[in-house]
């Protein structure tokens, strides 16, 4: 088949690459020339500068210029075309997290204008590969047929990508959804996915347009609420009750086969670019049809609370004063094993130990060092400037009054040696991950450590 992927950021050339591994004539198109250009050199250090995906380099090393190809113009690579992967910004509208349709709309109409002008005219199917509120599907028909393209179909084929694993999960997805109108437009998305369909262990789901779509947004949402709900219940409990060890509660509730492990690892909550603005769209799209949502309005809010609500404790249960102290944080990227920093938990948490008046911040990620460089650039906001970077975590520590853990990331566990090389009691350990397992000997040296889902410890 030949695919053309319109969008090369994180699900966009993840989905182009690991389909042309699979033999497909894939294009990614995209109007950044620049992106295009350092796409196509197949060099490691320029791909990870846009998207920095475990796995991802090699596919488009081995398959670029054989069935991997990079475009930023539409016109030269159209004809032929079986597939159109629709890989799109859709930003949340920050007054009522309404799904931002601007840039959709602006783009899939410069897209058709290229489409109506092809001369082959063989069947083209539009797939919505990006998270879309229900309904979009058929408002891109209504696009493209007023422009006049034809013989086109649309289907909704939305990605189930969690970063940090999206190539392995994009090689063996737990489930394929395909929503179509038309048995012609399935026929060649069965062909797209022909190694997935009649899989023994993959899902292969052919549905309605409207469906397909609203699976993505309840998928996120109830993976949200479970997080929400442990950070709002399961911690809270640990954190109010003495002698209950939040570890032993999450291994004991969750031995019931039916309660999921997922989730369950309590947190300073989660980021990304899907699980805060899927939600709030989510919220929007049912508030429009008088739907109560108070559920998912306390599953969000429970999550943007959780992003800082350490900084809190430190102050009201710990009696910390911030105020001209030195401050590690350690974890910037939203998850370990990559380098997005979209909506990042570590943002508020800068943003909220600056606003304490902080003298300094050390700032360490193994891989999100120069995204953080451009999310706190200077000129967006002075204090920015009390951000210092470092290349390890230990001398990042180095010099500090008090050290904020945010993200899982493997060279985090177990820094208490560190910590204590590095950094002399009196001094904090905010554990948003619960990473420090002998935190009982570090108090025991004059060090306080305060975790999700434990009590305020002090020597």
């Amino acid at each position: 088949m030949k695919i053309i992927v319109v969008g090369t950021g994180y699900v966009g050339l993840v989905h182009a690459a690991v389909c042309s591994e699979y033999g497909h004539e894939v294009y990614a198109y995209d109007i950044d020339e620049n992106k295009i250009n350092e796409f196509s050199t197949g060099q490691a250090e320029k791909i990870e500068k846009h998207v920095n995906e475990p796995g991802l380099n090699n596919i488009i090393r081995e398959t670029l210029g054989k069935y991997l190809f990079f475009s930023s113009d539409l016109e030269s690579i159209i004809e032929g075309a079986d597939a159109i992967f629709l890989c799109l910004p859709t930003p949340s509208n920050p007054v009522d997290g309404s799904t931002n349709l601007g840039f959709y709309d602006a783009a899939t109409a410069d897209i058709a204008e290229v489409v109506k002008k092809r001369k082959d005219k063989r069947r083209v199917v539009f797939v919505n590969k990006s998270t879309v509120p229900i309904g979009t599907a058929r408002h891109l028909k209504d696009i493209l047929d007023s422009h006049e393209v034809q013989n086109f179909g649309v289907a909704s084929n939305p990605e189930f990508l969690a970063e940090g694993t999206a190539v392995v999960q994009a090689r063996l997805p737990d489930r394929v959804v395909i929503g179509c109108e038309h048995e012609e437009d399935f026929k060649i998305l069965r062909m797209v996915y022909s190694q997935f369909v009649n899989h023994v262990r993959i899902k292969y789901i052919e549905t309605t347009l409207e469906t397909a779509e609203a699976i993505k947004y309840v998928a996120n949402t109830m993976l949200l609420t479970y997080i929400s709900f442990w950070n709002g219940v399961g911690a809270k409990i640990g954190e109010k009750f003495p002698n209950v060890k939040i570890d032993d509660l999450r291994i004991g509730v969750t031995a019931d086969d039916r309660i999921s492990t997922w989730g369950s690892f309590v947190s300073n909550g989660a980021g990304g670019s899907c699980f805060g603005k899927d939600i709030a769209s989510l919220i929007h799209q049912l508030r429009r049809v008088n739907v109560n949502t108070k559920m998912l309005e306390a599953s969000y809010e429970v999550n943007e609370y959780q992003k800082v609500y350490l900084i809190e404790r430190a102050i009201n249960e710990a009696g910390y004063k911030f105020n001209n102290k030195n401050v590690a944080v350690l974890g910037l990227a939203f998850k370990k094993h990559t380098n997005d920093m979209r909506d990042a938990s570590s943002i508020k948490v800068i943003e909220s130990l600056l606003g304490k008046g902080v003298a300094k911040i050390n700032a360490y990620d193994p891989l999100a060092i120069e995204t953080a460089k451009e999310t706190f650039e200077p000129s967006k906001n002075i204090l920015f400037e009390k951000i210092d970077y470092f290349q390890t975590a230990k001398e990042a520590i180095k010099g500090t009054d008090a050290l904020f853990i945010y993200s899982d990331c493997e060279e985090f566990r177990g820094l208490s040696r560190t910590i204590e090389e590095t950094a002399k009691p009196p001094y904090l350990v905010m554990d948003g991950r619960r990473m420090i397992p002998d935190f009982e000997e570090m108090i025991s040296r004059g060090y306080s450590y305060l975790a999700v889902g434990s009590m305020v410890m002090k020597p």
